[in-house]
């Protein structure tokens, strides 16, 4: 295993290249150091797996690219395509005037399509500042971010305007005697905070409880509101506000991966405790469904980037950590003027942003 750390004032990242996942991500702030990002309990802990995972499970971390999200029916590759299962070069990485830079290059085409991850780090903010740009290529790719937080004590959600939650047609584990779930399949609501449960009754997308043992996935579509998408977790025990933000007009789904001791199968074994992954992306399940017809867009949501010789298409993603005390989520998530501005109870706080980087309001990129 190979892994690059870059570093700026405050803050540090570093990047496993054999899969291209995120190995750690340190944030001091409050006197602490906030660590954001999960890794699976299996990845260092030198036993021995099932001899089928994709490498992507293997070293399971932090975020990466998926391309295509899930399966990979189109192109030949593993779970989630090769952007999150195979070796990444260092291209370059280099300090700026208020930060440093790095750049990764996917040794695997996509679809004919170079890969270039590109990793921002300023002094002074506590965000991983992230763009992915696939050049050349042919057909059209979906794309996902894959980050992952770990919890000990739960925690409380919140989220940037959202259409509608709809879970698919069938749960991740509906065989109970490998794993289990708490949601309804299919089911749909555009209150987030009463969805229907497997048993009746409802549960609380914004609550995230440790004793529900649980392997649930569910979709979030992006309102139009004008802003950047955000979610927003407050983690109890770690007294830590974790944030991840895109743009919508880029990523305009955010699936949520409830991973809670919910499935009893190697490697997971019922130890995957307290995950939740929080998964910014432009796709339906799998590469076939993503490219062809879906619910999604027979609900005017995009689910591919189309690729194209001579062309690019890029999108853009933010993770960050912050201090918290008293275990409340923000209400309200605004940036402008290089400032993030949390609208908490009856106070504002601000951190330094880079406000321009989602391109919020621009024609997407290509």
């Amino acid at each position: 295993m190979t892994i690059h750390t870059i570093k700026a004032r405050g803050i540090s990242v570093s990047l496993d290249l054999t899969v291209g996942h995120i190995a750690d991500m340190v944030v001091e702030g409050g006197g602490r150091q906030l660590k954001p990002l999960h890794r699976a309990p299996w990845v260092d802990a030198n036993e021995t797996l099932p001899k089928d995972l994709p490498e992507g499970t293997v070293r399971l971390s932090g975020d990466f690219l998926c391309a295509p999200f899930s399966r990979s029916d189109v192109e030949e590759a593993p779970l989630h395509g090769w952007p999150a299962n195979s070796a990444w070069d260092v291209v370059e990485s280099v300090a700026t005037d208020d930060g440093w830079r790095a750049v990764y290059r996917l040794r695997h085409e996509v679809m004919g399509a170079s890969v270039d991850k590109i990793l921002t780090l300023r002094d002074g903010h506590p965000f991983l500042y992230q763009e992915h740009v696939f050049s050349g290529g042919h057909g059209a790719i979906s794309i996902a971010h894959h980050p992952m937080t770990a919890m000990t004590g739960g925690g409380r959600l919140a989220f940037s305007p959202k259409r509608f939650a709809a879970t698919l047609d069938d749960p991740l584990e509906p065989d109970p005697a490998r794993g289990r779930f708490m949601l309804a399949y299919p089911a749909r609501s555009t209150d987030l905070g009463h969805f229907p449960a497997a048993g009746g009754g409802t549960l609380d997308l914004t609550e995230y409880r440790m004793d529900d043992r649980r392997e649930d996935f569910i979709t979030l579509v992006e309102a139009d509101h004008g802003g950047p998408g955000w979610t927003a977790l407050a983690r109890q025990a770690e007294d830590d506000l974790v944030l991840v933000l895109k743009n919508p007009a880029e990523l305009p789904i955010t699936m949520l991966w409830f991973s809670n001791g919910g499935r009893d199968y190697a490697p997971w074994s019922g130890r995957h405790l307290g995950v939740l992954g929080i998964e910014d992306g432009r796709a339906a399940v799998g590469h076939a469904a993503s490219i062809g017809d879906n619910w999604l867009k027979r609900e005017g949501v995009a689910t591919a980037f189309a690729l194209g010789e001579g062309q690019s298409v890029s999108f853009r993603h933010v993770i960050g950590v912050l201090p918290l005390s008293g275990g409340e989520p923000p209400r309200d998530v605004t940036t402008a003027d290089g400032r993030m501005r949390l609208q908490a109870g009856g106070s504002t706080p601000e951190v330094p942003f880079d406000s321009d980087f989602l391109r919020i309001g621009q024609p997407l990129a290509s």
